[in-house]
């Protein structure tokens, strides 16, 4: 009994989250997550050490120094000042969506799917607010945005950069985008065409009214705006070292580090900005480690994948399991454990690259699929504003299902 315990917990999680309310109590998405952590360590599924040990200190430091970039951004008005500029050939709201899926997808394969989230949450409630349209249309273009476009880049999210380390790629800036670029190009349009579907009275012919915003405090906007220079330009270093000086280890937290000193060091308001932060989301972040840790701890999964009659190295098995297992085990713990398997079996280079595909859009068909779904939800309702399980899942599951296909047919189609 004590091995399906982390099961029993983790269906209670995906139910809490999915109706957010028990009678007249309402739940936020890390409230429920802390509590499985919670309940996994007072039923003894998990030791407190392992649950430690379970917390990724890499991730937890790079999302807190983005968060401190995106939230100096945002509070010195020049996150709003910039997008004004960038947006104002926008003139409809159907151009404005599309701007945000090209523009998300393309960013997102350089900056990763994470940083997006956090600069990118504050920027569609600004829009939705500035020109009057769905807040939910705007996020949920972020979300697919930044899962979508970071398929196509070893740096796109931490599960591909995984695959790019430990899954045997000969040069992964050019295999990725080689084999992954044309279909993650079909799979935006496709997000385009879904969100159409899903908001029809949204896509109205009435012009948008731009108009630039003010910068509220010049002197955090300098910082901030150091901060993204430096943030922007450590990762060239990062993609240009890897290229060039393979033995060469620049990693992301110490690029997120670096990036956030201008502001913690130089601005006066540097409490402030930590204080208001998505602590939140950080403890979301915990509570999943430890959830998800406890879970593989139990050995349900392996047996069920080991023992299965599937050709477990073939294209289309590799993308949709991955699409289907991540919704549960979420998709970084899930390719660190998917590696060696794979690797045993000798899977070609087409193979990792559907595990990369499957496991990375398997973020746009539930919201716990992808962690920048996480930080783009609790962004939001930080912000006044919120997607529900139900909404998320009325554009992704038929998106992601569209997209599985893509990618699975295209990459079937090359070479082993």
């Amino acid at each position: 009994m004590g091995t399906l315990i982390p099961i029993v917990v983790l269906i209670v999680v995906f139910l809490l989250i999915a109706a957010r309310k028990i009678g007249n109590v309402s739940f936020g998405i890390w409230q429920v997550m802390l509590l499985g952590a919670v309940a996994v360590l007072v039923t003894g599924a998990i030791t407190p050490a392992d649950a430690l040990a379970s917390i990724n200190p890499d991730v937890m430091l790079f999302l807190f120094f983005m968060f401190v970039i995106g939230e100096a951004l945002a509070e010195s008005g020049y996150l709003y000042h910039l997008s004004s500029r960038l947006f104002s050939r926008a003139e409809s709201v159907r151009h404005l969506v599309v701007l945000i899926l090209i523009g998300g997808g393309v960013l997102s394969a350089l900056l990763m799917n994470d940083t997006l989230a956090v600069i990118g949450t504050p920027l569609m409630l600004y829009f939705a607010r500035r020109h009057g349209i769905s807040a939910k249309l705007l996020l949920l273009s972020l979300a697919f945005a930044v899962t979508t476009g970071s398929v196509a880049s070893p740096i796109g999210n931490p599960q591909n950069l995984l695959v790019a380390l430990s899954g045997g790629v000969e040069n992964p800036f050019i295999t990725f985008p080689l084999y992954l670029a044309i279909p993650t190009a079909i799979s935006l349009l496709l997000a385009y065409v879904f969100l159409c579907r899903a908001f029809p009275g949204e896509f109205h012919s009435a012009p948008l009214v731009h108009r630039e915003e003010e910068i509220l405090d010049p002197a955090l906007a300098a910082l901030a705006r150091l901060s993204l220079v430096l943030l922007i330009l450590l990762i060239a270093v990062k993609v240009a070292a890897a290229m060039l000086v393979p033995d060469f280890e620049l990693r992301l937290t110490w690029i997120a580090v670096v990036a956030a000193m201008p502001v913690l060091v130089g601005s006066r308001r540097r409490f402030e900005l930590v204080r208001r932060i998505d602590w939140p989301t950080l403890a979301f972040f915990a509570g999943l480690f430890i959830l998800m840790a406890s879970v593989w701890q139990s050995g349900f999964f392996q047996p069920l994948i080991e023992e299965s009659s599937l050709d477990l190295a073939a294209v289309p098995v590799i993308t949709v399991i991955s699409v289907v297992v991540s919704q549960f085990v979420s998709n970084v713990p899930f390719v660190a454990l998917s590696l060696p398997v794979l690797e045993h079996l000798g899977t070609s280079t087409t193979g990792m690259m559907a595990l990369a595909a499957g496991s990375t859009i398997a973020g746009n068909m539930l919201i716990l699929g992808a962690a920048s779904n996480v930080i783009v939800i609790q962004g939001a309702e930080k912000g006044g504003e919120t997607l529900t399980f139900g909404e998320f899942a009325r554009v992704g599951v038929p998106l992601t299902v569209a997209q599985t296909a893509v990618y699975v047919l295209f990459l079937s189609l090359l070479p082993a």
